[in-house]
């Protein structure tokens, strides 16, 4: 699926470009590459742009960064739960409650005993994996109709949904029992949950997989990952166990939003003060002015261009400036500077030579 979306392209010596849409297998050709030279458990992470070629929509768009979380090396239940318990961190960082967010967590290899039970032949499972990580995003009689052109009989079916509603089929999986107690061991439960329908599209997992949904449903989901065993040795490495995760930016920033949850100051100006350009004719003065507060010892932003002062009042307030500066050709002939204070709207005139010292007292007293 993931191949289907990328952003292909020929570069101009006729070289087929791909931009990249996920990290997870070139971390594995990057551990495959070093595999001796590294030191295990390698504990990785990593943060970046990424794009791929789909309809832009709600919670998805065509390039968005991602947060990558990978542990490899380790081949235990334990380090799934540790990728989990982080993810957990972040959410109560961010103030996100279980009433709230959910990670939903099921195990392949659980659901492939299943399957040979329900005498679902070997070749049959990859596809029947797709379909479940498809239910629901299919209307129920369609979906009932493609298992059965999978050749699933009536009865097969009506077994697998038995399968795909029973919250207690983990606790036959030792693998998931050593998981869930560690999660709890770790205080992290009241935010996972069994969920058998959690596959996952990509083929590369193995065994543990889990994903993070908002509990109303408005959303997409938060993230998704799980263990990838094969995939080093898929490209070119000797087997190595790992486990991880990815979260996008798009999907949880639209969650925080929506629970007020969005942190003061995000995308906040390091500077504390403007200094605005009133025209065209005062463009130079207002440099002048910046460089002044500067060389004083004062952080300042200066706007780039003229334009109308509510407006650059307006983007100071957003990017959390706390004093703008303007200079008129009142306040140039004056030999003053107009402080305008962002959070009581309170202005003031001080002679340029004082400003400095006004500036201070003001950001000591806020």
């Amino acid at each position: 699926m993931v191949n289907q979306q990328s952003f292909v392209f020929p570069d101009r010596g006729g070289d087929l470009i791909t931009l990249r849409p996920e990290l997870t297998p070139t971390l594995a050709r990057l551990v495959a590459q070093r595999q001796r030279q590294l030191a295990y458990p390698l504990r990785w992470w990593s943060f970046g742009p990424f794009w791929r070629y789909e309809r832009p929509q709600k919670g998805r768009t065509r390039e968005f960064f991602q947060w990558n979380i990978d542990l490899i090396g380790v081949d235990t239940p334990e380090a799934d739960a540790e990728m989990i318990a982080i993810a957990v961190a972040f959410f109560e960082e961010t103030g996100l409650t279980p009433q709230q967010v959910q990670i939903l967590v099921n195990n392949r290899a659980l659901m492939d005993r299943e399957f040979a039970a329900l005498g679902i032949q070997e070749e049959k499972r990859p596809e029947l994996l797709r379909l479940i990580d498809r239910r629901d995003k299919m209307r129920p009689e369609e979906w009932r109709t493609y298992a059965l052109q999978l050749g699933l009989d009536e009865e097969q079916l009506a077994e697998l949904m038995r399968v795909l509603e029973d919250d207690d089929l983990w606790r036959k999986s030792e693998e998931m029992v050593r998981l869930f107690a560690t999660l709890d061991a770790l205080g992290v439960t009241p935010y996972v949950r069994f969920a058998p329908q959690i596959i996952r599209g990509l083929d590369y997992y193995t065994s543990t997989v889990f994903e993070a949904w908002d509990v109303e449903g408005d959303f997409r989901a938060l993230f998704g990952g799980g263990r990838y065993d094969n995939l080093v040795a898929a490209v070119g490495g000797e087997p190595l166990p790992a486990t991880g995760f990815a979260m996008g930016d798009v999907v949880i920033t639209l969650l925080l939003k929506k629970y007020g949850l969005v942190p003061d100051g995000l995308g906040a100006s390091p500077a504390p003060v403007l200094v605005t350009v009133f025209d065209e004719s005062t463009v130079l003065e207002s440099f002048k002015l910046a460089t002044e507060m500067r060389r004083s010892g004062v952080n300042v932003a200066c706007y780039p261009e003229a334009g109308k002062l509510g407006k650059q009042f307006k983007y100071a307030d957003r990017i959390g400036v706390k004093l703008a500066l303007v200079l008129g050709p009142d306040e140039i002939a004056a030999g003053a500077v107009a402080v305008k204070d962002l959070k009581s709207g309170s202005q003031e005139s001080v002679r340029r030579a004082d400003v400095v010292r006004k500036i201070q007292q003001i950001l000591d007293k806020n």
